[in-house]
């Protein structure tokens, strides 16, 4: 497994709580997440359900709602709160000195990639 390179996001404070930032890659944008305790999430910014924009949801918790129709989704892992089903591809986040970066390359396990 090659070692993908890290794409700084910018500072945690630019990312609202309770809110997302967009970053538009080429494989399609992806939402980062922060949560009111200031943890750091990145799903594919996409529902699994009809393709609404996971970024324009209300983060509470570690779940997002789609703005859409309303699907809990799992900032960890991606996945749909049951009875939904499907997930959106969760990507790996880390913070280094304050700033967040994001991994281009998605966790396994989400065929929604």
């Amino acid at each position: 497994m090659k070692n993908e390179p890290w794409l700084t996001v910018g500072r945690l404070e630019d990312i609202p709580r309770q809110g997302a930032r967009v970053i538009h890659a080429p494989e399609g944008a992806i939402a980062v997440f922060r949560t009111v305790d200031d943890e750091v999430f990145a799903l594919r910014d996409k529902c699994p359900h009809k393709g609404g924009p996971l970024s324009q949801g209300i983060v509470h918790g570690r779940k997002v709602a789609c703005p859409l129709h309303d699907w809990k989704i799992n900032l960890d892992t991606g996945t749909a709160v049951a009875p939904d089903e499907g997930c959106a591809a969760s990507f790996p986040v880390r913070i280094v000195d304050g700033m967040v970066e994001l991994s281009l390359t998605p966790n396994t396990g989400c065929p929604n990639t």
